[in-house]
């Protein structure tokens, strides 16, 4: 199986504090991979730069076998790398159609003469409504965006990650802030997502990751703890001691 993402010997620090600790990493492509460990084990920083948000300190990352280590966010992403983040970036006045529209328009190179043309291309209004109808969005695409439940924000901020078309999704607390009635709507969106797009998931809610993760990496004060399959996770008495107890044997 190829491998679309990975980093070699990746070290972030800032200051005197190592966040990121020589992080040796490798993602296949289709794969459903989680990344957990406790609050400060540096996984934030991790998928900060995987996506070109920070610098790294040493090391390297490489998307599609080319090295993009110093390229920007947006060359990531138009190199098939795309992210959600813990609290969304939605623009609140406008509507789901409208801002999906905004991320097609970046892909298809025209997002600085988005504006007046906005919607002026059939093809590209269809693919944005398309898009909407898949995550479940369909009947909120014309509402204004502030107006709509804080989980249907979350699942547009993806609509909008997928606009770019990826081949790697970086989704980064998915669930954090959505109440507990709405999780599973989120989980049933990322499970339909298409086999082509390997997903990586940073999250603390357990249970989402055990229905949703094939694999899991374990990071601990910024470095690799341990990865493996979710059984061998569950199972694997080092990590049950150290970070998950009792919750990943109820799961295992």
């Amino acid at each position: 199986m190829s491998v679309v993402l990975e980093t070699k010997n990746l070290i972030k620090r800032f200051g005197g504090i190592t966040a990121t600790d020589n992080v040796t990493f490798s993602l296949p492509s289709g794969a459903r991979h989680a990344l957990i460990g406790p609050n400060g084990a540096g996984k934030t920083t991790f998928v900060n730069l995987l996506s070109g948000v920070l610098p790294a300190t040493s090391g390297k990352v490489i998307l599609n076998g080319e090295d993009v280590t110093e390229w920007s966010v947006r060359d990531r992403s138009r190199a098939g790398l795309a992210r959600t983040f813990q609290i969304n970036q939605l623009y609140p006045e406008l509507t789901p159609l409208k801002s999906v529209l905004i991320a097609i328009n970046e892909r298809e190179n025209a997002a600085t003469s988005w504006f007046p043309r906005l919607g002026s291309r059939s093809d590209l209004v269809d693919e944005a409504a398309a898009l909407l109808k898949r995550l479940n969005l369909g009947d909120r695409m014309h509402e204004r965006v502030g107006s709509m439940p804080y989980g249907l924000q979350r699942l547009l901020e993806i609509a909008i990650a997928l606009a770019s078309k990826p081949k790697v999704l970086l989704l980064d607390e998915p669930a954090a802030g959505v109440p507990e009635g709405e999780r599973d709507q989120i989980l049933d969106v990322v499970a339909a997502l298409p086999d082509h797009v390997s997903l990586i998931l940073i999250e603390h809610d357990m249970d989402l990751v055990f229905r949703f993760a094939k694999t899991l990496s374990v990071l601990v004060n910024g470095a690799l703890f341990v990865e493996g399959t979710r059984d061998e996770i569950a199972n694997d008495p080092l990590v049950r001691q150290v970070y998950l107890g009792e919750e990943v044997i109820a799961h295992g």
